[in-house]
């Protein structure tokens, strides 16, 4: 089984979530890219983890 870490992004279209290098659409509010990606998470056949930025360069591991 691979590992799929799924990462909210931020830039000028808005948030988005990145999973195996893709990006997904964007979303106005960084909850609508994390509940996207939850759901995404949620039906992937792979171990997941639920990432996001809370600073530079700086990222919170959990799916909480």
């Amino acid at each position: 089984m691979s590992k799929v870490t799924f990462k909210i992004v931020k830039d000028d279209d808005g948030w988005a979530y990145e999973a195996n290098g893709a990006h997904s659409q964007y979303f106005g509010t960084r909850e609508a890219a994390r509940t996207a990606a939850r759901l995404a998470a949620s039906t992937a056949s792979a171990t997941t983890l639920l990432s996001h930025e809370v600073k530079d360069s700086e990222w919170d591991d959990n799916s909480g």
